[in-house]
């Protein structure tokens, strides 16, 4: 079983995310709050229910609400 992990650091967040096709997103019923924050993969892209954002902006609102990414390196088991 993987251990979660977490991390502030942004350039850890990018690299993880990018390394798996991601890209910083936000819920658009949610975009003026951060709690509304979204990583977009690719199975994500058809629904196209995110709004994609800069990572300047995805930064932002996540250093604003002084959130921490949770994540491991091995795929979630439901």
């Amino acid at each position: 079983m993987a251990d979660n992990r977490t991390t502030t650091d942004h350039e850890e967040i990018r690299r993880w995310v990018e390394e798996r096709g991601g890209r910083p997103a936000v819920a658009p019923e949610h975009q003026d709050q951060p709690l509304g924050l979204r990583i977009e993969f690719p199975e994500d892209r058809e629904d196209g229910e995110l709004k994609l954002i800069s990572w300047d902006e995805f930064f932002a609102k996540f250093d604003e609400a002084n959130l921490v990414f949770l994540y491991r390196d091995e795929p979630w088991v439901c």
